[in-house]
């Protein structure tokens, strides 16, 4: 049995040491945790993802959080009841539309707790589920930490929102972000619960597939694409042009082929570096970073960039992610350590819950691989598709983008006049002023990345088309002609403040371009000189539009 006290040495070691002078050293004092035997800090081991958890919950927190308040300050105008599409039209005629289908069929179908909800306030019930939204994914970003409910709960709240409204890549990341957390334990390292293999490879395998989607999009699409023109045009005809992207449009033709060049080896071979072990991993989540990085500060592209760098920090391990959290007792990444070293001892017996939430993450990339088989084929397909999902849930999407550039830049201004007669000569047109849009040529293109201004999105797709094709735009003039304060919220610029509204609203179609620097409209202080095409849609009062309003269901403006 093993003494508490010291070993007794044996009586012939004894008699060595006093005839030797040798006597036992004093005991070494053990390295502080976090630190190593010469004590400076150790450092953290690479392949666990503890930190990398915390990282990847707060970046997708906070593109929750900016896309919560996009639609707390616009949902009402735009999809609300009195708003431009108003989602209560659109539900009951989905309803309509499948009237033949039990309730269980009209909701799988299309997934929204509206479904569940009183419609007789709209405003209020999208607002709901913004505050909520806005709520808990500021516990997240400001913690770090967060369960499966609560992330649960972001992606069904924002699902709501999405099936009535916008975009899905959001909800496939947020779908994952569900199964990086315990089940209902709030620890920003929770011992028994660390982080999924699986998940983190269903977060590579997304940002694999936006990447090769967007690039062989690219490559199959615009000609411009081949031959290295593209980014002569892109600068000038992206969707909100901002400040950079006047810069940037004029650089010499060979920075614009680089550019292309440098595009193509991002989306097409960098993807393939997530396959190549560890170090190629990290190698691919920085250049994904910093390109998205360069994306941002030269165009205002909403939260779409911030929202690509997600999953790409699944790329790095805590050993390449130490640098951001603080070293010293108690911290993260002393405890990290400390869980480290204990891994690399005996590994503790599963508990039953462990067992569960394996067997939940096999479930998962079942579910992935079964999902991704259309989205694989669509990628390989010659006539690929782009930003299309292949179930109600949005779970697994394909995704692209700019597979076409327009080589030319049209934008739709809307006009009012007071005068009694519109085709009178004398007639006055003054413009209205979108948020961030080009209108007024002497106007600084805005910069407003992560936000986002869903009408100014809707006026440059609008530009492509007629107004046949996008009929809210008829419904904005309507409102536009009876003052209506919802609607011009979303304007930066009402010519008729402080007057009565207009009896007459028109649609202008110009061709704009970026002054050059130095030039005489530079000179002048604009940015923009453009060029009028012709009528988008004719002036049109009040009365005229009454009937076409109560044809599509859309409540009357009321003017003041």
């Amino acid at each position: 049995m093993r003494p508490d006290g010291p070993t007794m040495a044996a009586p012939e070691e004894s008699l060595r040491r006093r005839k030797t002078g040798y006597s036992d050293p004093e005991p070494e004092s053990l390295p502080a945790p976090g630190r190593d035997p010469a004590g400076s800090p150790a450092h953290l081991h690479a392949g666990t993802f503890w930190l990398t958890r915390i990282v990847l919950l707060k970046a997708l927190a906070f593109v929750y959080f900016v896309a919560f308040l996009v639609a707390f300050h616009q949902n009402k105008q735009l999809i609300g009841d009195r708003g431009l599409l108003p989602c209560r039209v659109f539900l009951k005629n989905f309803q309509q539309y499948f009237q033949d289908k039990t309730s269980w069929e009209v909701f799988s179908y299309m997934p929204t707790i509206l479904w569940l909800m009183d419609w007789s306030d709209m405003n209020s019930t999208l607002d709901l589920l913004a505050l909520l939204g806005l709520g808990i994914s500021s516990f997240v970003l400001i913690t770090g930490c967060a369960n499966v409910l609560l992330m649960a709960a972001l992606w069904g709240l924002y699902m709501s929102l999405v099936n009535v409204g916008w975009e899905s890549q959001l909800l496939e990341t947020g779908f994952l972000g569900i199964f990086l957390c315990p089940l209902w334990t709030l620890s920003r390292l929770p011992q028994h619960t660390p982080t999924s293999r699986i998940v983190l490879w269903g977060f590579r395998w997304l940002i694999f597939r936006i990447m090769l989607g967007a690039g062989l999009i690219k490559i199959r699409g615009d000609r411009c694409w081949r031959d290295l023109t593209c980014m002569d045009f892109h600068y000038e005809t992206q969707p909100v042009p901002n400040p950079v992207a006047y810069y940037l449009h004029h650089s010499p033709w060979w920075f614009h082929r680089f550019e292309t060049l440098s595009n193509h080896f991002i989306e097409l071979l960098v993807p393939f570096f997530l396959f190549l072990g560890r170090r190629a991993c990290i190698i691919h989540g920085v250049l994904q970073i910093l390109f998205q990085a360069i994306l941002i500060i030269s165009g205002n592209l909403s939260f779409l960039n911030w929202l690509t760098m997600v999953p790409s920090l699944a790329c790095f391990d805590d050993a390449a992610l130490g640098f951001l959290f603080p070293s010293g007792p108690g911290s993260l990444k002393d405890r990290v350590l400390q869980m480290q070293s204990e891994i690399q001892g005996a590994w503790p017996k599963p508990r039953f819950g462990s067992v569960v939430r394996r067997a939940a993450n096999f479930s998962l990339g079942v579910l992935l691989a079964w999902l991704s088989v259309p989205v694989v084929l669509n990628l390989l397909s010659s006539r690929q598709v782009m930003n299309t999902h292949f179930n109600s849930l949005h779970i697994v999407n394909t995704y692209g983008a700019f597979g076409s550039i327009t080589k030319e830049r049209t934008e739709v201004i809307l006009q009012g006049t007071a005068s009694p007669n519109a085709s009178a000569p004398d007639a006055v047109w003054e413009d209205y002023e979108f948020k961030c849009k080009p209108g007024d040529p002497s106007r600084r293109p805005c910069l407003i990345s992560p936000y986002h201004y869903r009408l100014d999105w809707l006026m440059w797709f609008a530009a492509f088309q007629t107004y046949e094709h996008n009929d809210w735009i008829l419904h904005l003039a309507g409102k536009l002609l009876a003052s209506d304060a919802e609607a011009l919220s979303l304007l930066a610029h009402n010519p008729f403040a402080g007057r009565p509204p207009p009896r007459w609203v028109r649609g202008e179609h110009y061709r704009y371009k970026f002054s050059r620097p130095g030039g005489r409209h530079a000179a002048e202080g604009k940015w923009w000189v453009r060029k009028r095409i012709g009528a988008y849609f004719p002036p049109l009062s009040l009365e005229e539009l009454r009937p076409y309003f109560r044809d599509r269901g859309w409540p009357l403006p009321q003017p003041l």
